[in-house]
């Protein structure tokens, strides 16, 4: 780890690594991009085949690409910032955003904190993958859904909100496809309140070979096949899985979609993710059979004890404790005496009560005489019947309250 004075005087530079990961460059010798450098000719938002900020992209890219093939522009150099480029161009600043993010995706830009965004080589290797969003996947859907059901021209459609329902799609995705098909003329709101359909069909949508055969695989998928196959050729069961940003970057996705990808892989046993400093590890390689049958039986050790969060195992030790020394009614010691003996954070203890409180087991009450007050004894055994031993790193004092405890 470096030195902390090492890190902060990194933080006030605001240095970032360079392109190609070899030397670090600092904001203050990246030239910044006037706001005045922009084409004078604004896009043209009018046209209602793309989005504003598919649009406002396209404008942006085809300026960078025309600044480096005549010198004017160079790379590593910073675009001005989003609320310029919104007040130039008259569009909102999340526009501006996510039109950043498209380019982004393309590799034409990259984004740094405390930098900015700046422009960047591009390559294939820095291209992002990025599948039909699911606002296009909707527009073909709801196109297919029309011409299906035989909607005639003039005839009412169902609400947005039973639209959503009908085709599995979120209400906001169905909304945004929606408005995309009334803008091309397909269909045109007729304004009506409460729960009555106010979308008239103004034409049949034609629904092309090339739209018919839209991939309905979608990025997660692609994403899990290729950590199974990231994961065959060079990982082995126990090892530890590189991080969620180093699997974004080397499968050129997003954490969003390796978090999503990698759920799945742990729904099927084959990784097995731990919060904190732990991180995720191999159960099983994809094609090896699925044996683990449950907590007792993961990698951190082959005891119940050994899998449980903090937490979880404080709430088994408090169910123990209420059992053994407490009566319904009667006030429970502080959560600092509780964190004190057990030698783990007040939050620790709150949380752990919490769940107890979920279950009813507890209740709190504020004020001079408030509290923690016992509703219910559990009539569960919490307690391990036949001790469970396993090789497991502990800290000496958590072990000491163990020991004090049995």
């Amino acid at each position: 780890m470096a030195p902390k004075e090492d890190a902060v005087l990194i933080q006030e530079n605001s240095e970032l690594q360079g392109l190609e990961n070899k030397q670090y460059v600092k904001k203050s010798t990246l030239r910044k991009i006037e706001v005045n450098e922009l084409p004078e000719k604004l896009p043209n938002f009018r046209d209602h085949s793309k989005t504003k900020d598919n649009i406002l992209a396209d404008w942006l890219i085809q300026w960078v690409n025309n600044g480096l093939k005549e010198n004017k522009l160079n790379i590593n150099e910073l675009l001005p910032t989003k609320n310029k480029i919104a007040e130039k161009t008259g569009v909102s600043i999340g526009t501006v955003q996510t039109a950043i993010r498209i380019m982004e995706d393309q590799g034409y830009v990259a984004s740094k904190q405390r930098i900015g965004t700046f422009i960047c080589e591009r390559s294939s290797s820095c291209i992002v993958r990025k599948q039909v969003s699911k606002r296009e996947f909707t527009i073909e859907v709801l196109k297919k859904y029309i011409v299906n059901s035989n909607y005639q021209v003039g005839e009412a459609l169902p609400s947005s909100r039973n639209l959503s329902k009908t085709i599995g799609s979120a209400p906001n995705t169905t909304r945004l496809a929606l408005e995309y098909l009334a803008k091309n003329g397909v269909i045109q709101s007729k304004i009506l309140k409460g729960n009555k359909s106010n979308w008239i069909l103004n034409i049949i949508p034609e629904i092309t070979r090339e739209e018919d055969q839209t991939n309905s695989d979608s990025l997660v998928n692609q994403v899990e096949r290729d950590l199974k196959a990231l994961i065959s050729a060079n990982y082995k069961p126990g090892d530890k899985l590189m991080s969620h940003y180093e699997l974004g970057d080397a499968l050129k996705v997003s954490i969003k979609t390796v978090h999503d990808a990698i759920k799945r892989l742990i729904e099927q046993g084959i990784l097995q993710s731990k919060r904190g400093r732990y991180g995720t590890y191999i159960l099983r390689l994809p094609s090896e059979q699925q044996i683990m049958t449950g907590k007792e039986n993961e990698i951190f050790a082959p005891a119940v004890q050994a899998s449980l969060y903090n937490y979880e195992r404080v709430e088994t030790y408090l169910k123990d404790f209420i059992k053994d020394n407490f009566k319904p009614g009667d006030k429970l010691p502080a959560m600092s005496q509780f964190a004190t003996e057990l030698n783990v954070s007040s939050n620790t203890i709150r949380k752990a009560l919490q769940r107890l409180a979920d279950d009813e087991m507890v209740r709190f009450s504020r004020g001079r005489y408030g509290g923690t007050f016992l509703v219910k004894v559990s009539e569960t055994q919490t307690q391990e019947t036949k001790p469970a031993l396993s090789w497991v790193i502990m800290n000496r004092e958590h072990a000491a309250a163990y020991s004090r405890k049995n």
